[in-house]
């Protein structure tokens, strides 16, 4: 098998990874279609909790006199009721996330995602029946269960099968599926929000079934993860996923190399600390010093705080009640076109991250962004705080400052959709060691639901006006700013680089150097080496075995 540098013996540390082919491009960007889910139901809810038959239906209320004004600023839902439908979703969600690595463990990536699709439809059914609160809480649970998930298994594994050096462009790609989701939501709200009936909310909810309907079908086609096929002791079927995903021959020097090296440091993380019973599997998420940059402990914490630090951004608050809080904002007559001015933002900046992510790294960019966006959360509430006090008299220089704070928020989503939002991903993607990868994954997708629903729980309470309130308005932008500061610092001192590395190199990475000086480590030896893989010849063994069995899907 000439040119098989494991096989060989060689120390070439650069020859691990195969040409990236055009349909590992197309796995990845079908895989990431399942944060069209995420997105799509983000944007439909805020909307719908502002359409006027929907506030009827579901408060009893009697459209109001346009010439009231006390009766047009009393027609909405209740803080409560805001709060609860926004925040249930995401409770849902956070135990569908916690759940899902343990299922991909056990029933595979595919299937998972698969059954996620499922669990979220018979939630859709329920919304899209609903006229009254109960059911429609009931519904999002079931829904956000289901997309507990998808949002914690795409990104598994997207993480798994991406090449290398175009890992993070494509894990980003989740996050522009996201705002894709979020820009239809709001188009097919902004088109129905004035229909006198129940389709004006039962068209956006019933519109997520061809969602599940596409991605469940596309990944009965799709290959499991070979790092699966690997953790379950199968290894030629890990062989034949990953020459199907690479478009390499099954006994390419590219395949053996690559498989001899997921092999060696599946090996060598079970040496370390062995998955000797379940609750041992989720115990070994937290073993070691949190002061070590390869522990799991370290890792798990860094995870689980990067998708809390994301939310902190501040982000959601726009997303889940940007048409209410517009329409606080006196001089804006139609607060659903901002909305879909705001998401088309957020859209059209996502693709700018598959560029900044691979030339200038996760770390870099989550700094720099982060302060972006502080500067554009504390120039909305200074502005806001001052000359765009809302529910004044309608004055030019109140229109003006009003646009002051629109064109500044939109600064600030353009910052997130370049930075943050893909970045989150593409580090809680890449951290985890195989042994623990699904379970820290699912965690770090439960601490971003759990906060956004922390977050969905209390931001009605924060700009609400009715007694008891706290009605900070613009002024609830400090404390994104702020907490935003919490973000950044984060960043600098904890997240390390891991731009142009393979997984298994990460580890060795993480055992070797710290966040602060990580963009600096090069690769310098292989876990195949390290475990005497080059001489054992099993990858050579089943790479030939496989080639001349007959070819299988999977």
């Amino acid at each position: 098998m000439a040119g098989g540098n494991i096989i060989t013996g060689t120390t070439d540390t650069s020859r691990i990874e195969a040409p990236v082919t055009v349909k590992a491009y197309l796995i990845c960007a079908f895989a990431a279609f399942g944060g069209i889910f995420f997105g799509y139901d983000t944007g439909w809810m805020g909307d719908v909790l502002a359409m006027k038959y929907f506030i009827r239906q579901y408060t009893g209320l009697p459209y109001p006199d346009p010439n009231d004004a006390t009766a047009v600023s009393n027609f909405h839902l209740s803080t409560r009721d805001q709060s609860l439908t926004t925040s249930i979703l995401s409770a849902g969600t956070f135990f569908g996330a916690i759940i899902a690595g343990d299922v991909a463990d056990f029933i595979g990536r595919r299937i998972t995602i698969i059954t996620g699709c499922f669990i979220f439809s018979i939630g859709c059914i329920l919304e899209t029946a609903s006229t009254g609160l109960p059911v429609m809480v009931v519904g999002r649970v079931i829904a956000g269960f289901g997309v507990g998930f998808i949002s914690a298994i795409v990104i598994l594994y997207m993480s798994e099968i991406a090449p290398k050096r175009v890992r993070g462009a494509l894990v980003a790609g989740y996050q522009f599926c996201i705002t894709i989701g979020i820009l239809l939501a709001n188009c097919v709200c902004y088109a129905t929000q004035n229909r006198d009936d129940t389709g004006s909310y039962r068209i956006p909810i019933a519109i997520q079934f061809l969602w599940a309907i596409i991605l469940a079908t596309g990944l009965f086609i799709l290959p499991e993860s070979p790092r699966y096929f690997v953790r379950k002791g199968k290894l030629e079927r890990a062989a034949q996923a990953l020459a199907s995903i690479r478009g390499q021959p099954i006994d390419s020097a590219y395949i053996q190399d690559e498989l001899a090296e997921i092999i060696a440091n599946h090996e060598y993380e079970q040496q370390i600390i062995p998955q000797t019973s379940y609750m041992a599997g989720w115990t070994n998420c937290f073993k070691g010093s949190v002061f070590e940059g390869g522990s799991n402990r370290r890792r798990t914490l860094v995870g689980i705080c990067m998708q809390m630090m994301q939310q902190a951004t501040g982000i959601n608050f726009i997303l889940y009640f940007g048409a209410i809080f517009f329409t606080s904002l006196d001089t804006i007559k139609n607060p659903f076109l901002i909305v879909l001015i705001t998401t088309l933002v957020n859209v059209c900046s996502t693709p700018v991250s598959f560029y900044l992510i691979e030339k200038f790294g996760r770390r870099r960019i989550l700094v720099v962004g982060g302060s972006g966006m502080v500067i554009s959360q504390f120039i909305v509430g200074i502005v806001g705080v001052t000359a765009g006090k809302t529910h004044t008299v309608h004055s030019q220089n109140n229109t003006a400052a009003i646009s002051a704070m629109i064109a500044f928020i939109c600064l600030n989503i353009s910052c997130f959709a370049m930075t943050w939002g893909p970045s989150a991903w593409v580090v809680v993607g890449e951290i985890f060691p195989l042994p623990i990868r699904s379970r820290g994954v699912g965690l770090s997708t439960a601490s971003n639901w759990f906060w956004n629903c922390i977050i969905a729980t209390i931001t009605p309470y924060l700009v609400g006006t009715a007694k008891g309130d706290a009605n900070l308005g613009a002024k609830v932008f400090f404390l994104w700013g702020s907490l935003c500061c919490l973000s950044v610092a984060f960043a600098y001192f904890l997240v390390p680089e891991m731009k142009g590395l393979t997984l298994e190199q990460i580890d060795k990475m993480l055992e070797e150097t710290t966040p602060r000086k990580s963009s600096k480590w090069k690769p310098h030896s292989t876990f195949a080496e390290d475990m005497g893989m080059t001489d054992k010849g099993i990858v050579l063994e089943t790479t030939e075995h496989v080639a001349r069995a007959p070819k299988k899907t999977e």
